[in-house]
């Protein structure tokens, strides 16, 4: 029996403009997960167990698109391995469409689950061998090793039936779980937190499937090209002055940016009356500022606290409306 576990995530900044090949700030949230265990059969099938939604069927029985049974078929692929004699049971603690990169880190959990089963394997096989002395050209022995560059690339594979257009923005913080400054088509680029801080996540309550959000955002950007790439670079300047403030310590100055970029993303018509509700329950409160995270139209709202203000801002996000809150500390 194998384990492995892939985190949340949040966008701090950037999120619809990193489509349009603008950069993102992504970091990874601990406090949720999802969670894949595969263990051995014996009888040629694979079954999946999907807790969460109280489902258990066959990987020949799963309906085209199925996005567990479609990581399974690419991870099996991927190590050119026939998918047989094997479970997968997977558990969540992420909202399903709470923005927080629920499908992408069960896709994660699951392609690194099933690498590290396929491992051992390989290793027992080896074992075997050598016990055996049999010939390992013969043997089927496998050659299993998935980087997190790897899984990152299979679980934006997934995403693309989630979101259609994806940036592939949470495939990677959830993949690499680190802080990421993000633009599509480029390497991935690390950053230094100088000083860590504390992001209030709120959940709405409201499913908002990003795929659709995207979708709207692609016609509006479509009928109207120069607002929207105004719209865009605008965002863009926002998250480039976040990173420097991230990396020079200058936690005081994220404030004012997310407000800003609350105000765009409001403009590109991704926000809703749940949002603009916790937003300003977040900030009469006392943080420093807040916005939409993710694809919008419900999903999370996130909100800048500090050590004085937290509680407060917490209690006042509940009273709100907010279904949850989830207090992450960013270093």
């Amino acid at each position: 029996m194998t384990n492995a576990t892939a985190p949340g995530k949040i966008i701090l900044f950037g999120e619809h403009a990193v489509v349009y090949d603008r950069p993102a700030i992504a970091v990874p949230v601990f406090q949720v997960h999802a969670e894949a265990t595969v263990q051995a059969r014996d009888d040629g099938k694979v079954v999946i167990d999907a807790i969460d939604l109280k489902r258990t069927y066959a990987l020949s029985e799963a309906r085209e698109g199925d996005p567990i049974a479609t990581i399974i078929r690419l991870t099996c692929a991927r190590l050119s391995v026939e998918p047989e004699n094997f479970s997968v049971r997977i558990h969540s603690t992420l909202p399903i469409g709470g923005g927080l990169g629920s499908g992408a880190a069960v896709s994660v959990a699951i392609a690194r689950a099933l690498g590290k089963f396929l491992s051992e394997l390989d290793a027992d096989k080896r074992g075997q061998t050598r016990k055996n002395d049999f010939n390992p050209r013969s043997s089927a022995v496998l050659r299993v090793q998935l980087s997190s560059q790897d899984i990152s690339d299979l679980a934006y594979e997934v995403e693309k039936l989630h979101h259609g257009t994806p940036s592939g923005i949470d495939n990677t913080v959830i993949a690499f779980e680190q802080p990421v400054y993000f633009t599509k088509g480029n390497p991935i680029e690390s950053f230094r937190v100088a000083q860590p801080f504390t992001i209030a996540i709120a959940d709405t309550g409201i499913a908002a499937p990003t795929k659709i959000a995207v979708g709207d955002v692609r016609r509006a950007w479509e009928a109207n090209r120069a607002t929207y790439e105004s719209l865009f670079d605008e965002i863009a300047e926002i998250t480039r002055k976040a990173r420097k403030a991230i990396e020079n310590g200058e936690v005081n100055r994220l404030g004012a940016l997310m407000r800003n970029n609350q105000i765009l993303l409001r403009q590109i018509g991704v926000s809703s009356s749940d949002i603009e509700r916790l937003v300003l329950a977040a900030t009469t409160a006392g943080a420093r500022g807040a916005k939409l995270s993710g694809g919008g139209r419900g999903g999370n709202v996130i909100a800048l606290v500090d050590g004085v203000t937290q509680d407060r801002v917490q209690r006042a996000l509940l009273k709100a409306g907010a279904k949850r809150v989830i207090v992450t500390t960013i270093s």
